[in-house]
């Protein structure tokens, strides 16, 4: 899985928001980000901006764990459901596999909220299709 941290390490976007890998298996992957001022909209909320960007980042990740060495993979499609507003101090967003084929790689991320007492909530439902490249 150390393609996945050379691959994230070179992210701007991510660099940018202050994202972590926190976890990388096979077809699994989660990263987390700070919620800043940086990064709210006009409620104090999180954007939903970072929902996606960190959903759709956790996900293609967890494609690529199901990628032969050597290919890539690239969003082509990436649905969110919006569920509930982003009010903690960090998005953490898990990135799983439901279908990895020779063509299209089926994807799901969930990103939840964290507060500072440890707890989490969902906030966001992604679903989308990768291929590879």
């Amino acid at each position: 899985m150390d393609r996945v941290a050379a691959s994230f390490a070179k992210m701007g976007m991510m660099q940018h928001l202050q994202a972590e890998l926190t976890n990388v298996a096979a077809g699994s992957v989660s990263i987390s980000a700070p919620i800043t001022s940086a990064v709210t909209q006009q409620y104090g909320f999180a954007h939903a901006g970072l929902s996606f960007a960190l959903g759709d980042t956790a996900a293609g990740y967890a494609a690529l764990t199901m990628m032969d060495p050597g290919k890539e993979v690239m969003t082509v499609e990436m649905k969110i459901n919006l569920i509930a507003p982003g009010d903690g101090i960090r998005l953490i967003a898990t990135g799983s596999v439901v279908k990895a084929g020779r063509r299209l790689v089926v994807t799901r991320g969930v990103v939840e909220t964290e507060y500072a007492d440890g707890a989490r909530k969902e906030v966001a439902i992604l679903q989308g299709t990768m291929i590879p490249v």
